[in-house]
């Protein structure tokens, strides 16, 4: 029989204790900090993941005793810096994470760092525009202003300055944006009857994104194209508001609870109608299926919201299996380099988007798993920069492998840093709802 102590039963994650006076406490944070990074420095198994855990063994190996006990305070938060809360330590690497007695969730150890740093005002000007992604789309998105600040981003005196000012690299590949967002130019048809199956929602209502709503937005007319063709009838969620996930890498909370509060009405409301909810960004679904019902444990209508969150592929995958998929492909897509996003492999769901377009005949595709290094912000960041195309060179190699027709990824924003790491010779980048488009032959 599995045991707790010999840590054969599943992994598990506490809820975050973000509403206890003591998670703000500084002396009490590094105190665990110190108890965990002793761990970390023992095993070592995470030394090729992020740059925090060669920050940290560097620091160790670089003191006084070659311990954890003689590392100055300064080097804890420079560990906490280097994180981006992909998870892949906690999810493919750690043999110490709950139930082993040693508790260990290194990541959101990180995200309590971050929190005790943004409680004490250390926060800078250009984090909290960052992580402002539904303010920022809003101003950016306005006719005009759209096309000034693609230009801007276009041009190298411009994002000379923004470095020095604002340290955002210059170098850094950085998203387009329009004024015909997704939100605005979506036409979703709620008109088709349902077809409810045993294991899915015949109808679904799609949670845009900032993202997808100011910067993609032709990964969501794919997204509604496809449901379409499968005779889903569809909804945009009526009012949203950014999922919180920026915020929550901030370590500010009291704005993932602001937005939370916004949001979560509206879905669980959909979710009590009996839609699946979809978003096409793997980190805003993973924020509704994991990051929110750790920070709101026993809370009724997130644990709605959770359990009618898919991912597009996770949904499209089910109906597939229930006999309710249409699979009338009309175009082979060669060969394909998928990679599969952080955010996206945390959610333990298999491989989906794989599955999906390998029902497309004559379609091979080359799977890549492996953290491309960018995370929602923290790539874009001048001190960042060249780490995070450091910890990618790994995916570029690899994504270049079988001479692809395509490169894709869940995550829009690692599919174009790959684009940008592998270079001038990079194939055609396109996210696989758009291929799955493609295969079914729809304009």
């Amino acid at each position: 029989m599995a045991t707790r102590e010999g840590n054969l039963d599943a992994p598990t994650r506490h809820p975050i204790d973000w509403h206890n006076p003591d998670f703000y406490n500084e002396d009490l944070l590094l105190k665990e900090m110190e108890r965990v990074f002793d761990i970390c420095h023992g095993c070592r198994r995470c030394f090729n993941l992020c740059n925090s855990f060669p920050t940290l063994f560097d620091a160790v190996d670089e003191g006084e005793t070659g311990e954890v006990e003689s590392l100055p305070r300064k080097a804890y938060w420079e560990v906490a810096d280097q994180c981006y809360l992909c998870d892949m330590c906690f999810m493919t690497k750690c043999p110490y994470v709950p139930p082993h007695p040693f508790n260990l969730d290194f990541p959101h150890l990180m995200l309590r760092a971050k929190a005790v740093k943004f409680k004490e005002g250390k926060a800078g000007v250009r984090d909290r525009i960052l992580s402002s992604t539904d303010t920022v789309g809003r101003i950016a998105s306005i006719p005009v202003v759209a096309q000034a600040v693609n230009a801007a981003n276009r041009s190298k005196p411009v994002r000379s300055m923004m470095s020095s000012l604002l340290g955002i690299h210059a170098e850094r590949k950085l998203p387009e944006y329009t004024s015909q967002t997704f939100r605005k130019t979506a036409q979703p048809d709620n008109s088709i009857p349902v077809r409810d199956g045993a294991l899915t929602p015949g109808k679904v209502a799609i949670f845009a994104t900032c993202y997808i709503n100011y910067n993609e937005p032709d990964i969501g007319h794919d997204l509604v194209k496809i449901l379409a063709h499968n005779a889903i009838p569809v909804v945009l969620v009526e009012k949203e508001a950014c999922c919180g996930m920026p915020k929550l890498e901030l370590g500010d909370l009291e704005a993932v609870d602001a937005l939370k509060n916004v949001n979560i009405p509206v879905l669980s409301a959909l979710a009590e109608e009996g839609y699946a909810i979809l978003s096409a960004v793997p980190s805003c679904t993973l924020m509704f299926k994991q990051e929110l019902p750790l920070l709101y444990p026993g809370d009724e209508a997130v644990e709605k919201v959770k359990k009618a969150m898919f991912d597009p592929f996770e949904y499209i995958m089910l109906r597939y299996r229930e006999g309710l998929l249409r699979t009338d492909f009309t175009q082979q897509l060669g060969n394909v380099s998928y990679h599969v996003a952080c955010h996206l492999r945390v959610q333990n769901m298999g491989h989906k988007t794989r599955e999906t377009l390998e029902l497309v005949p004559g379609t091979r595709v080359n799977t890549v798993e492996r953290c491309s290094g960018h995370d929602g912000t923290w790539g874009v960041k001048k001190e960042y920069f060249e780490n995070s195309m450091k910890i990618g060179r790994p995916v570029f190699r690899q994504m270049s492998e079988g001479q692809p027709d395509f490169i894709s990824s869940d995550c829009a924003i690692a599919g174009r840093h790959i684009e940008q790491g592998m270079g001038i010779d990079a194939p055609t980048k396109a996210h696989p709802l758009t291929l799955l488009r493609m295969a079914y032959g729809i304009d």
